[in-house]
């Protein structure tokens, strides 16, 4: 593993605490080793624990869809570390349907609870502690797919556009009392999660008539390949840190240049 180090040699985030969301497996997990390799100390969560876990962190099992799994985690959070110095907003994720309109109404909701409203909770209940601290720094992990919404996946992606405005607004609200919000999202990237749902797109566009252009061989990205969960890890790693302390309310694309800029 790679020790990150600040100009002083020393490990740029020695002393904080950090909470990752969703941080079993994917980029989830290389989020928790990039904060453990800063020095941070890290409590992470998922509904289930894998083995992919990241030697070193603290697990604990909790479903962040709800109040009350929001409530038992920011209770765990306090017990373990002590407080939450860097929070990581990672969990999330939903299946294709055959269009929007087919997308039932319990989905919708879990869709929003999940990539929205998980955020919202867990950060009513944390921030408190931030504000007395008068420090810290969240990131709330989008999707590129907001730029290309399509109906298959609009549950996810109008929970990911909710959850970006939220950011923003959120951003605004805390600057001035030393908290900085940002979000990540990440293009198409390597990850389990990411495969499982292309292979779920694939078998939803063949009922449909027609196939994902990510199953397409030749949609690799411009930088020439997909992205790997250490490419988002580095990005979050990045804005969490001392390096990025004049940044906040910001939404970065790590997508190997599928979206340039306008």
């Amino acid at each position: 593993m790679t020790t990150i180090e600040n100009g002083s040699g020393t490990r740029e985030l020695a002393g904080k605490r950090a909470l990752v969301t969703g941080g079993s497996r994917g980029i989830g997990a290389a989020v928790v080793r990039q904060l453990l390799d800063a020095g941070a100390q890290v409590l992470t969560t998922a509904r289930s624990k894998t083995s992919t876990v990241p030697e070193g962190a603290t697990f604990v099992e909790a479903d962040v869809r709800t109040r009350a799994g929001a409530e038992a985690l920011a209770a765990a959070a306090q017990e373990v570390l002590g407080g939450v110095d860097v929070l990581v907003h990672n969990a999330g994720g939903a299946r294709p349907h055959e269009g929007s309109s087919a997308i039932p109404d319990e989905e919708w909701q879990d869709a929003l609870d999940l990539n929205f409203l998980a955020s919202v909770r867990l950060d009513s209940l944390l921030i408190p502690g931030m504000r007395e601290r008068r420090s810290g720094m969240i990131v709330h992990v989008s999707s590129s797919a907001v730029l290309t919404p399509i109906g298959p996946f609009l549950h996810y992606t109008t929970a990911k556009a909710a959850l970006e405005n939220y950011s923003r607004g959120l951003a605004l609200e805390l600057a001035s009392l030393g908290i900085r919000v940002n979000a990540v999202s990440p293009g198409r990237t390597a990850t389990p999660g990411g495969e499982q749902t292309r292979e779920q797109w694939a078998e939803v566009s063949a009922r449909m008539g027609g196939a994902p252009a990510e199953t397409n061989a030749d949609d690799t990205p411009p930088l020439g390949r997909d992205g790997q969960p250490e490419d988002i890890a580095h990005a979050v790693l990045f804005l969490v840190s001392e390096r990025a302390s004049w940044l906040t309310g910001r939404n970065l694309v790590v997508d190997g240049g599928e979206f340039p800029m306008g």
